[in-house]
């Protein structure tokens, strides 16, 4: 090999080229890694299809702070999002790098329709349970609240949605919807009542009860005052219990 010259000059270009590429990349860090291109701004602007509302830049800036590494070149935009994502109220971030010096974040803000469980968690008109002040959200409305298993939060949504529609000829509002680890459903009202439903052993089962009831409500509501509980879960009628209720007395057979 020593005395091929062809094989000599390769091995020494090769050579050359690969402290040349160590030497431009060594540059290309050090220059990269320069003050001139700290970041000096990172501004969040709200996302197009989302209003911020309990998103401001001061709980921003509090949730952020000391969390964001590197400068115009080497901050990790992945981690820069997750950073952004993990302050309360954020759903989604976007995040891209504006030259010389800052970077833009694209905000999108949960917006809660109620609370889910019993730890002060909240629900989005999404499906998303998330945590936030909870105060905050009782600000913008009441809150119904939700209950279920893990994963069913957005089949406890849909339910609800579908809920609203079925009892609004009697006037009703469903104001909580439980699913129990059974699959079982009960729907808390805004006169306070609870109306166990089951099961949804059918595709048309809940409905059929639900429509059952509206049915038959005014004549109930008429006959029975201050129901706290109705049982739907009757093939072909219900049970109840009310404050105040009385059984009449069976009269005596002559």
């Amino acid at each position: 090999m020593w005395q091929d010259a062809k094989a000599l000059n390769a091995t020494a270009n090769g050579i050359f080229a690969f402290v040349a590429a160590a030497c431009f990349g060594a540059f290309v860090w050090w220059l990269a890694h320069r003050p001139v291109f700290d970041l000096r701004t990172i501004r969040v602007e709200p996302m197009v299809t989302s209003e911020l509302r309990h998103v401001n830049l001061l709980t921003l800036k509090n949730g952020t702070q000391g969390r964001i590494r590197g400068n115009f070149f080497t901050a990790n935009l992945e981690s820069v999002r997750q950073v952004f994502e993990s302050v309360p109220w954020v759903r989604r971030a976007t995040v891209r790098r504006e030259w010389p010096d800052q970077l833009i974040v694209e905000v999108e803000e949960h917006e809660a329709l109620g609370t889910w469980g019993e730890d002060g968690r909240l629900l989005s008109v999404k499906g998303d349970v998330f945590t936030a002040n909870l105060a905050e959200a009782e600000e913008d409305h009441e809150l119904p609240q939700f209950s279920g298993p893990d994963g069913s939060e957005k089949e406890v949504l849909s339910r609800y949605a579908e809920l609203r529609k079925w009892f609004a000829p009697a006037r009703l509002i469903p104001e909580g919807l439980a699913l129990s680890g059974r699959y079982a459903w009960t729907v808390t009202l805004n006169n306070g009542m609870s109306v166990a439903l089951g099961r949804e052993q059918t595709p048309t089962m809940l409905k059929e009860r639900v429509e059952r009831l509206v049915g038959i409500w005014p004549q109930l509501a008429a006959r029975v005052q201050n129901i706290e509980t109705i049982d739907m879960r009757y093939q072909n009628g219900l049970a109840l219990s009310a404050t105040g209720l009385k059984i009449p007395a069976e009269k005596a057979k002559k």
